[in-house]
């Protein structure tokens, strides 16, 4: 057996989704982006969309991320990475399988951590599709990228905690069927800094909860809205805390694991749709008395998209299957330098094809423009490049951080004591 041998029932999904997306998905594209234009709500929930997750449900293509059997599919990572990839390829093909972010990171949350109440509550309507959750993390005054920066603050006050403070970027929150919140605050300024942070389930229309705005991203409102929301002196349950008190980074860890691979396997799907629309845009458009295609520079990027997406894809497969074997731990230098690589290269692809595809490439004829915002913004998205990168460059300095080049040795590494 190879190293990336899958199930046949996954092999037999992978064929599925594929069908789906062939049949289904690409051509309600136009459909969806006609009911969003009509509509004049960025934040308006298509029926088209609905449509989908009535197929795909159907077709037994639903929860395929969720490693639980009887709530999920039950596959490892390594089986999903191919159906994510698929799903990638369309910005609304994860949402119609109910697999997009970042509901899928929250349920996964709620299942590991969650209690009866918040799992009958909340879990079973997000696994059922009908309730979209949102996960309140980054903050707009401190560096979030390092999370025990967080400040917002969770006091405790007899039998319930009072929140105070503000947080953004919390994708999901203007979604139409958004009903909950994850929420990461400090409990105890005075623990040590990884034990100071708690998660809270919070009710998005509880008292004190203020949606203030929804942020543009490169310019678009996307559909479910990344949300700046305020908190004063909100009242939340003691039983409403996660795990519990000082947690909140390790859950924080534990969800954004899967989190990061998820993204990174959407952005080679996205890496592999530019290719293909680059490729037939080149092939059928005609410049100076010949085919785009025929140019040197063009036939270097084609060659060189499909090099780099097999390699990506070979780091992102072995980043799966390193957590499937031996732990999100141990596999974290792969998660984080799959988390790098993915999405710079998937959008260097993008951004080729924009060229290739000349003004069109920039207009929303095509989904390239909003494939490289979202790339783009995938950089900073849980965690941004250069913590990732500073990650991998610990790990490998380690075995050589007890020894010193002493200039009086001629170079030769002595212990330092």
């Amino acid at each position: 057996m190879s190293l990336f041998d899958i199930s046949d029932r996954a092999q037999q999904l992978q064929t599925d989704l594929l069908e789906f997306m062939d049949s289904h998905v690409y051509p309600a594209e136009a459909v969806y982006e006609e009911q969003m234009r009509e509509s004049g709500d960025p934040h308006f929930q298509p029926p088209v969309l609905e449509e989908l997750k009535v197929e795909a449900r159907r077709r037994g293509l639903w929860n395929l991320f969720h490693p639980h059997p009887g709530t999920g599919a039950g596959l490892t990572n390594l089986e999903y990475a191919p159906l994510a990839e698929i799903m990638g390829r369309s910005h609304i093909a994860s949402e119609a399988c109910n697999c997009n972010a970042p509901d899928t990171g929250n349920m996964e949350v709620l299942e590991l951590f969650g209690t009866a109440e918040h799992k009958e509550k909340y879990l079973t309507p997000l696994l059922e599709g009908t309730m979209a959750s949102a996960f309140a993390m980054t903050e707009p005054a401190v560096a979030s990228s390092d999370a025990t920066n967080v400040e917002l603050s969770m006091v405790r006050d007899g039998d319930e905690y009072v929140l105070n403070g503000r947080k953004w970027f919390a994708s999901n929150a203007l979604h139409r069927n958004c009903r909950v919140l994850i929420v990461m605050g400090k409990t105890d300024p005075s623990a040590a800094p990884h034990r100071q942070q708690s998660m809270m389930v919070v009710p998005i229309d509880a008292p004190g909860v203020t949606v203030m705005r929804g942020l543009p991203v490169f310019g678009y409102q996307d559909r479910e809205g990344h949300a700046e929301i305020d908190f004063a002196d909100v009242r939340v349950p003691a039983k409403d805390v996660l795990k519990g008190e000082g947690e909140g980074f390790a859950i924080s860890q534990a969800r954004l694991g899967p989190g990061r691979i998820h993204h990174c396997m959407r952005a080679i799907g996205m890496a592999e749709r530019a290719l293909e629309l680059m490729c037939r845009r080149a092939s059928s458009r005609v410049t100076f008395g010949k085919p785009v295609s025929e140019n040197a520079n063009v036939q270097d990027w084609i060659a060189e998209a499909r090099i780099e997406i097999e390699m990506i894809r070979l780091l992102t497969l072995k980043a799966a299957y390193l957590m499937d074997t031996v732990g999100n731990k141990e596999a974290r230098t792969e998660i984080a330098a799959i988390k790098v690589a993915a999405p710079n290269i998937a959008l260097k692809i993008v951004d080729r094809a924009i060229q290739v595809h000349g003004g069109a490439g920039v207009t929303d004829d095509f989904p390239l423009a909003m494939a490289w915002a979202h790339l783009r913004t995938l950089r900073l998205a849980d965690g941004p490049d250069e913590v990732h990168k500073r990650a991998i460059a610990r790990q490998e300095l380690r075995p050589y951080r007890d020894t010193a080049v002493n200039a009086s040795t001629n170079g030769h590494k002595v212990a330092v004591s």
